[in-house]
């Protein structure tokens, strides 16, 4: 019997690298590291990896678990790019994974434990991680005199490099004058690295060593006026599998928040929200494509199921594909429409997609 998923997403692996050139384009000589945490932002971790190991000089993850699965298969230098647990400290020396530490005590601990390789990250706005800006040069110095410390890399992050221009360019400007004045201060080949998937997309002037390549290796611009570049890597699928003749009057799924005004087919697909597909997406206009004709979605959205209109389709079938997300014939539903509807991110829609989801390499 031919196995046939009931929700699946199919990732193109040429979208992935077309994308990655495309970054590898506006960052010249710097090397990329391609982030894939998050399960590569739902696109599956070790299958975007393996397919971008070419391209890629570095990946970057969230944490341990992250990075243990990755170095699995890959031989490439892994930054863990959210801050250690004290219990992880010492898995991260012995596998030489390179942490990310936000204070001298971090690094402090791990060289008590053996030598180690550390990202030191600034805050210079984010306000999430890294040592605060005024501090930031003299830490590092009293960071670099460690014993068993060395400096792999300095970085910091940008919180709003698709939303303010101006703020963005003076930090982009504050993290020079800093990198500067910590090479003058204490020698080695360590690199930098701030531009982040809207950096690189927008602030390229000075990629500076490293370029951290996130939401845009898989596809989605965070500033729209880049999308046209890139190959949106996901498609969502799922499958009919129910259709009915509802009459005028009839209610759908819970809460009876959608009564049907006239009679309708209604198709029932196999995914809901425990397979990721967003509950907010009830009752404001969500569509699907069947045949690549829009469906209207109806009623709430449910764990295992969704419910939509396919009065305009003749002779639908059982077991047929739906996109929930991507293109089929002339129509496409983006992650961004998608995310625009649910009042949410592209981030947030990729990533939310559930394990139960098959992941389909073509």
């Amino acid at each position: 019997m031919t196995e046939q998923h009931r929700c699946w997403v199919e990732i193109d692996r040429a979208a992935l690298r077309h994308n990655a050139k495309l970054g590898r384009e506006r960052i010249g000589k710097a090397e990329l590291l391609a982030v894939v945490k998050a399960n590569a932002y739902g696109h599956g971790m070790i299958g975007v990896a393996e397919a971008l190991a070419n391209d890629a000089q570095l990946f970057g993850v969230a944490n341990l678990e992250e990075a243990l699965a990755l170095r699995e298969k890959l031989p490439h230098p892994i930054i863990i790019l959210g801050p250690a647990l004290p219990s992880e400290r010492s898995t991260m020396v012995e596998r030489g994974f390179i942490p990310t530490i936000s204070t001298f005590e971090e690094a402090e601990a791990f060289s008590r434990l053996g030598k180690i390789a550390i990202n030191y990250k600034l805050d210079t706005g984010m306000g999430r991680m890294g040592v605060v800006e005024s501090e930031a040069v003299e830490v590092f110095k009293r960071v670099a005199a460690l014993d068993k410390i060395d400096i792999h890399s300095v970085s910091t992050h940008l919180p709003v490099a698709n939303e303010e221009v101006e703020y963005t360019r003076d930090q982009l400007a504050r993290f020079r004058e800093l990198v500067r004045q910590m090479r003058e201060s204490v020698s080695g080949n360590y690199k930098a690295h701030v531009l982040q998937s809207s950096g690189t997309l927008a602030f390229n002037e000075t990629p500076h060593e490293i370029v951290r390549a996130g939401i845009i290796l898989y596809g989605i611009s965070p500033l729209p006026e880049f999308q046209k570049l890139l190959r949106p890597a996901m498609t969502w699928k799922t499958r009919i599998g129910l259709v009915r003749e509802m009459p005028k009057g009839a209610s759908i799924s819970y809460g009876r928040t959608f009564i049907t005004p006239r009679p309708m087919r209604v198709a029932t697909l196999t995914a809901g929200y425990a397979d990721g597909y967003p509950r907010h997406l009830s009752n404001v206009g969500a569509q699907m494509l069947v045949r690549g004709k829009r469906c209207d979605l109806l009623g709430r959205v449910t764990m295992d199921l969704l419910v939509i209109d396919v009065s305009h389709i003749d002779d639908v079938d059982l077991g047929e594909e739906v996109v929930l997300m991507g293109r089929q014939g002339k129509e496409e539903i983006s992650a961004q429409e998608l995310a625009d509807k649910a009042g949410t991110i592209t981030w947030d829609i990729t990533t939310r997609i559930g394990q139960r989801v098959r992941r389909v390499y073509v």
